[in-house]
């Protein structure tokens, strides 16, 4: 089998937080209680039969395509600057009046909608230390997000959130918040060159923060009727156009914002959110959504985050809307692998960015022969090359190019920045120019 795969499925495998956290009677259980779910999803949605996606695996019969001339079968994409009736965005009172639009169908047909009854998250600081973060002296707190259960005690939900920020510090800094996978002890952290990203940050005079978004909703279906999600619907299953986990760990994360607003180490008004993979869709979804956050490092989110839906490579609809990946997204998506295609989408991952605009965000993506190409790195570059005329309505510079870069080539000038580096399904070597690009943004004549 093709090593680029094998790099990718450990990689991902990792990231399930399934290693040494369950027995494999509990993940048989969890696969169990997701398909019964999946299906009951189908059968809401009046759907006997979805087509199945590709595989990931380059040698099967099935392989997902990996031919560049094979992508890009549709002949157009939604317009972020055409309002649904065909009449034309021309200003930015009028992108405002779009964006809802189109948050309107996101809402419905791909991520959900955040029910108008979630409960309110009370913040505890648990801890509180210095230490030392390689050289640099920082200080370290540990907190927890309560969320009122009162309407449904059966249910206990709390968020968990460190933050770190640097001790000489004169005024409130800066803060990257990661969102982030808890390790399991007895399982070894993959290596890291060159200075770790934490260490980048201090470094900086800047702090960071790491949300686990799987301490209040679980990264699987057999969840979906508890965690924040089950709270909310009373242990009961999903309408077909609530919420899925995607959503909610935004939801996370725009309720940890609200504590850094009362950290007075914390400058609130400079807070970024970055994520990788599945995390990486996260945290698209969190800075498009939460205009509060100024900055987004969004990596490797492929099919359902920056990639464009309706391009047929690598990681598909069909994939995204299975009984392994549904809990993403909100239960009215599943149909885009049924009776609909991608192509019927009222909008696509390029929409998705713009919302974010004019703020500046930086795409990630690892070298396509070391990551695999599951990902689709050309994709997820188009993501931001059609969001770039919205950034350019309001007055700003978008990617400042439609041609795929050169082999490693940064593209930092414009609010949308681009690299695919040479590592594989991990955002570590691209932090540098992250920071570079972020600092254009964050940085103040007191930093």
């Amino acid at each position: 089998m093709n090593k680029n795969f094998y790099t990718l499925v450990i990689t991902l495998v990792i990231s399930f937080q399934a290693i040494g956290q369950f027995s494999q009677k509990d993940r048989d259980s969890i696969n169990r209680l997701s398909n019964e779910d999946h299906q009951l999803m189908m059968e809401k949605l009046g759907i006997e039969e979805l087509r199945p996606g590709p595989s990931g695996n380059p040698e099967a019969p099935n392989a997902a395509n990996s031919d560049e001339s094979k992508a890009s079968p549709y002949t157009s994409l939604p317009d972020p600057l055409v309002f649904d009736n065909g009449s034309t965005v021309e200003s930015a009172e009028d992108w405002e009046k779009r964006k809802a639009e189109i948050k309107e169908h996101f809402d419905r047909e791909i991520y959900g909608r955040v029910p108008e009854n979630v409960p309110e998250v009370t913040w505890e600081v648990i801890s509180t230390k210095d230490t030392i973060i390689g050289e640099y002296p920082a200080i370290q707190k540990n907190l927890l997000g309560h969320v009122d259960n009162s309407a449904y005690p059966e249910i206990t939900v709390e968020i968990e959130l460190s933050l770190t920020t640097p001790a000489k510090a004169k005024q409130p800094v800066p803060v990257i918040m990661e969102l982030g996978w808890n390790w399991p002890s007895h399982i070894p952290r993959p290596e890291q060159k060159g200075e770790p990203w934490q260490e980048q940050l201090l470094e900086k005079g800047w702090g960071y923060a790491v949300l686990i978004p799987t301490s209040f909703q679980a990264d699987n279906g057999a969840g979906l009727r508890e965690g924040i999600i089950g709270l909310v619907n009373k242990g009961q299953p999903r309408e077909v156009d609530d919420w899925g986990a995607l959503r909610a760990w935004a939801w996370g994360a725009s309720r940890a914002l609200d504590y850094f607003e009362t950290d007075p180490a914390v400058d609130e008004n400079r807070v970024g959110i970055e994520g990788l993979s599945r995390y990486g869709k996260a945290a698209i979804v969190t800075f498009a959504y939460d205009p509060r956050f100024a900055i987004g490092f969004i990596g490797s989110s492929g099919a359902g985050g920056t990639k464009i839906l309706r391009r047929e490579y690598g990681e598909q609809v069909e994939n995204l809307a299975s009984s392994a990946e549904y809990h993403w997204f909100v239960p009215n998506f599943i149909k885009y692998a049924g009776p609909l295609t991608p192509n019927d989408l009222p909008v696509d991952a390029h929409q998705l960015i713009a919302m974010a605009a004019p703020r500046p965000v930086f795409i990630s993506s690892g070298d396509p022969e070391v990551e695999g190409k599951w990902i689709d790195a050309k994709g997820m570059f188009l993501g931001g090359v059609h969001a770039a005329p919205v950034y350019e309505l309001l007055e700003k510079d978008g990617m400042g190019t439609t041609e795929y870069p050169l082999e490693h080539e940064a593209l930092l000038d414009g609010q949308i920045a681009f690299r695919e580096h040479r590592g594989g399904h991990t955002v570590v070597p691209n932090w540098p120019y992250f920071i570079e690009f972020a600092s254009k943004y964050l940085a103040t004549e007191e930093d």
